[in-house]
């Protein structure tokens, strides 16, 4: 089956892009309180990162090492809402799966963590 979207127009399909991002960012935000949390560290973070980076690859690298956390985080609600759909059992492999997710959320934030450190100690 195709996607409803592919027949769009061409023209169409950045704006029906944009829209379901921007509900899709307003989905995570309703409903996940660690993306909520994650955004607030960002309301913090990144305008920090602009003042303190002293270059712009440090500013770069500091903003996308908080973009990624995000990034990561949407990701893993994804999946966890997707599996979710599948199954409310405990199933093994269920577990597994959301068990990597949240790993990949944990590993963006030690990398947020090793990029901010390293750019304070230079």
């Amino acid at each position: 089956m195709e996607s409803r979207h592919k027949t769009k127009p061409l023209f169409a399909r950045p704006f029906i892009a944009l829209r379901l991002s921007l509900r899709g960012l307003a989905a995570a935000w309703r409903h996940e309180v660690p993306f909520r949390m994650e955004v607030a560290a960002a309301a913090v973070l990144l305008p920090a990162a602009l003042a303190l980076g002293k270059s712009g690859l440090e500013r770069a690298l500091l903003v996308g090492s908080v973009l990624l956390v995000l990034i990561v985080e949407l990701l893993n609600s994804a999946l966890e809402a997707a599996l979710d759909r599948i199954s409310l059992e405990d199933h093994p492999l269920i577990g597994r799966a959301k068990d990597i997710g949240s790993a990949a959320v944990f590993v963006a934030l030690l990398n947020a963590a090793a990029v901010w450190v390293l750019v304070a100690l230079t």
